[in-house]
């Protein structure tokens, strides 16, 4: 069911053209690549972290709930915490090895470690 808040169309302006199409501002998600095309870039980063070491996970293109998928896996497969969002996963510690060995096995051909 669709969300019918009339909040969300506060300075909307209506038109009788039949061939209008309302633009929210949205950006269309990108369409997912396939798994052996995608060039995922594994890394070490500390900075702004308060000196603690995480490991992160760029170059995903996709959605972004193709993005937490991925992310909940490693982690999942990992047995850290971390995150998803705005391309990267974040995976708590020094994993480098361990998750560039999970992504070569679920088939992320192009994976490596920068």
């Amino acid at each position: 069911m669709r969300n019918n808040d009339w909040k969300e169309r506060l300075g909307m302006v209506y038109s009788t053209n039949p061939d209008f199409k309302y633009d929210t501002g949205e950006e269309p998600e990108a369409e997912t690549l396939p798994k052996e095309k995608q060039g995922l870039r594994i890394s070490l980063d500390k900075r702004n972290r308060g000196g603690k070491m995480v490991t992160l996970v760029t170059g995903f293109q996709g959605s972004a709930d193709d993005l937490a998928s991925l992310g909940k896996l490693l982690k999942t497969r990992c047995g850290v915490g971390g995150s998803a969002k705005e391309g990267e996963v974040i995976i708590q510690g020094d994993m480098r090895r361990k998750v560039l060995d999970i992504l070569l096995q679920e088939g992320y051909t192009k994976s490596r470690i920068i």
